[in-house]
């Protein structure tokens, strides 16, 4: 069998599996979950320097202390973080608003995992996901299989050994495009969980599932006037040289106040950046970036002595970053790129106002929502960059790369940093398992509902009475006045006429008659197949037919109305007015409940 349809049919198998075991999880108590969520965290705890070792002799990328650090904050931080959240059964109980929240987890997750946070990404979205009592397959990038794999396989190990069901944790050995596709299309996954490219990402959001995904993190960082300067260099050099720079959040350009420039500069010097000549940043730049005008992967996670040496730079032993001057932003201006290793820009600018717009121009070069780093002591700076930045995570006086994940502020620890509607993402959040649950709400009634007065009991003059004050509790109130219906007509007639408008133009052009406001909407048409049946597990798919039927066509189909026609085995008579919601739609449509009217 070729390896893209083995890849096809692993997905399948495991997906199949993981389903079959959260079946069985969905049902486990808080205590349970919590056990099993230990142990996972022990086993991180447990082998975080060798899987560290595993994941750069591997890939390439980092370096061994670094990601060891990350496997632990993966493990314990993350694990410490999560412990308190509630996730199984009753969460939240209001008695002023009588309003019960009850967590349901989402299902089986596709766990999408990149090659330059290989170990600690996954050790994060197991934690998470497992919190929330979901399933998980995980989908390794290729060139990092074997590390993803052996954590995966700890992973799952340590889940079983203390009761989760066998199969809920799981890692596809074969990835391929089409397998990943395989399994993010899969009718049984229910959310995907995706950290890697853009292209990755965008394929996640195509498939037709629920999706949280990252952005790129091309992040300034921005030395005004009044910052510590020391303490500013060293953050962003800490930031910057964290694991080679592998992390999204890492800094990747510094912009610097006139003012402060050759201190900052001297200090860079001093704390172990290399500053280039015109004629090595040339150099630099034709390393950086390939002739296609993409970034240069051989650079990705790699030492600033190695990236040198590529660039034909001499440095002296122990150099943590290269610093080039960056004359603007842009595809012409390689320097201002997402570069993923210990290489920064440097910018100058004339005060906090040219600094933010400096700031914005780079984040719109591929970093729009992420983070920005922000060094100053003049809060009304922080407020107006608070307010006018297109990022979501605005680090200050603190590295970019460790505050944005939550290992340095009190933002949640994460691996996976959503960058909003700007950055393409469904949330700006740091995902937690309270993104990976559903919560029912259970609802009781507080106020009675008063059917309106009749219309054809009229009595002049009559008037409707004031509603509550802002103290009263119940909204009943007494309908005398026969106009009070006749409004409800109009405002119904208003909505007939809006919806009307929205109809596709083949639809207001057909002969179907429509419906006078003042006219009870019509109740669901169906055709009955056989008698009602007394559960759902006796319910057969429609087949198709092709006898001639007529009915009149509803106005209206929500998802309750298909579950309902399933139940009693019927169909639904529509045409091309009908109004369909997207999941009945989606339903309607599988199970063949949708006959056309003639």
């Amino acid at each position: 069998m070729d390896t893209d349809l083995q890849s096809i049919q692993e997905a399948r198998r495991l997906v199949d599996a993981a389903y079959s075991a959260w079946s069985q999880f969905e049902e486990f108590s808080e205590g349970q979950v919590e056990t099993i969520v230990k142990a996972v965290s022990d086993a991180g705890v447990s082998h975080a320097e060798k899987l560290a070792r595993m994941a750069v002799e591997e890939t390439g990328f980092g370096n061994v202390p670094d990601k060891t650090a990350k496997n632990l904050f993966a493990s314990d931080a993350v694990y410490r973080a999560i412990r308190p959240l509630r996730t199984v059964g009753i969460v939240r109980e209001d008695p002023e608003r009588q309003v019960i929240d009850v967590a349901s987890p989402v299902g089986v997750i596709a766990a999408i995992v990149p090659s330059t946070n290989p170990t600690s990404t996954t050790i994060y979205k197991a934690l998470i996901s497992l919190k929330g009592r979901n399933g998980l397959v995980f989908s390794p990038h290729p060139s990092a299989v074997k590390s993803i794999s052996e954590t995966v396989r700890l992973i799952a190990e340590a889940a079983e050994s203390h009761g989760a069901p066998p199969g809920l944790v799981s890692c596809m050995e074969m990835p391929t495009l089409e397998g990943t596709r395989e399994l993010m299309g899969h009718r049984k996954i229910a959310l995907i969980l995706a950290t890697g490219g853009p292209g990755l990402v965008r394929a996640a959001y195509s498939a037709g599932k629920p999706a949280f995904g990252v952005g790129a993190g091309n992040v300034p960082a921005y030395i005004e006037r009044t910052a510590a300067v020391p303490k500013a260099v060293s953050d962003i050099l800490t930031g910057k040289c964290f694991d080679n720079g592998t992390l999204c959040s890492s800094e990747q350009s510094v912009i610097c106040d006139e003012v402060v420039r050759d201190q900052v500069l001297a200090e860079l010097r001093l704390q172990g950046a290399h500053i280039c000549s015109e004629d090595e940043q040339t150099r630099l730049e034709a390393v950086i970036q390939t002739p296609r005008g993409t970034l240069n992967t051989g650079i990705v996670g790699r030492h600033a002595s190695r990236i040198a040496e590529m660039a034909g730079i001499q440095v002296e032993q122990g150099t943590r970053a290269l610093v080039g001057f960056a004359e603007g932003v842009g595809p012409g201006h390689p320097l201002s790129m997402e570069k993923l290793s210990p290489v920064l820009a440097f910018y100058t600018v004339d005060g906090w106002e040219e600094g933010c717009r400096k700031c914005i121009e780079i984040l719109n070069y591929g970093g729009l929502g992420h983070t920005l780093a922000l060094h100053s002591q003049d809060q009304m700076v922080v407020r107006q960059f608070a307010l006018k930045k297109p990022a979501f995570r605005i680090c200050v006086n603190t590295p970019a790369a460790l505050g944005a994940v939550g290992y340095t502020t009190n933002l949640f620890p994460s691996m996976t940093l959503g960058c909003g509607a700007a950055g393409g993402n469904i949330t700006s959040d740091n995902i937690s398992p309270l993104h990976l649950i559903n919560l029912k709400r259970v609802a009781y009634g507080v106020r009675d509902y008063d059917a309106p007065a009749s219309a054809t009991s009229s009595r002049a003059g009559a008037t409707l009475p004031p509603g509550p004050g802002p103290q009263t509790r119940s909204m009943r109130t007494t309908r005398t006045d026969p106009d009070s219906y006749d409004n409800r007509r109009e405002i119904a007639e208003i909505v007939d006429g809006w919806l009307g408008r929205r109809a596709p133009a083949a639809s207001l052009a057909s002969d179907t008659p429509t419906r006078h406001p003042s006219q009870p909407a019509t109740k669901p048409s169906v055709e009955t197949i056989r008698p009602p049946l007394t559960s759902y597990a006796e319910i057969e798919p429609f087949r198709e037919t092709s006898e001639e039927v007529s009915g009149d066509p509803v106005s209206f189909v929500c998802e309750d109305d298909v579950r309902a026609a399933l139940k009693s085995q019927t169909r639904i008579y529509v045409d091309g007015r009908t109004i369909i919601t997207p999941s009945a739609r989606d339903l309607g449509e599988r199970e063949g409940v949708f006959i056309a009217a003639h």
